[in-house]
């Protein structure tokens, strides 16, 4: 399929983080796989400025298991890129508090989009926000 771009890969990456469980995620990850789109999603939770690092190398290892990037520095420094600039897009709501949600992670051809979808909050007194980090190799 022609004509995927960086809107369509980001809106592909948001889906990911959207979605609600494994089995979720991998009957998305086998329909984009059909249109060359390769996919990948993590859970994380935790207090936020501290897990900053932590939510970039699970990014970057998740997209590496599921094949969405080889073990080359210049795609595992553009997903990392990506997450850092999803992350920045959140963090005046986020800081000091705790996050807990999906990374959702979309690849096609040169296109590499990360969507972090979290709560922020305290117990179930949560705001809601998704950023979103593109770049391209």
């Amino acid at each position: 399929m022609e004509g995927l771009g960086s809107k369509d890969i980001s809106r592909i990456a948001i889906q990911m983080s959207l979605t609600k469980d494994r089995n979720e995620e991998k009957m998305y990850k086998q329909r984009f796989q059909q249109i060359n789109v390769h996919a990948a999603a993590v859970d994380y939770g935790g207090e936020f400025i501290s897990s900053v690092m932590k939510i970039v190398e699970r990014s970057v290892v998740a997209a590496k298991r599921e094949g969405v990037i080889s073990d080359c520095h210049a795609e595992e420094g553009a997903v990392a890129g990506a997450t850092r600039e999803a992350l920045s897009q959140i963090m005046p709501k986020a800081i000091g508090l705790n996050v807990g949600g999906k990374i959702g992670i979309a690849r096609y051809n040169d296109h590499i989009c990360v969507a972090v979808f979290f709560g922020i909050g305290l117990l179930h007194l949560n705001e809601i926000a998704i950023g979103l980090g593109h770049r391209v190799v």
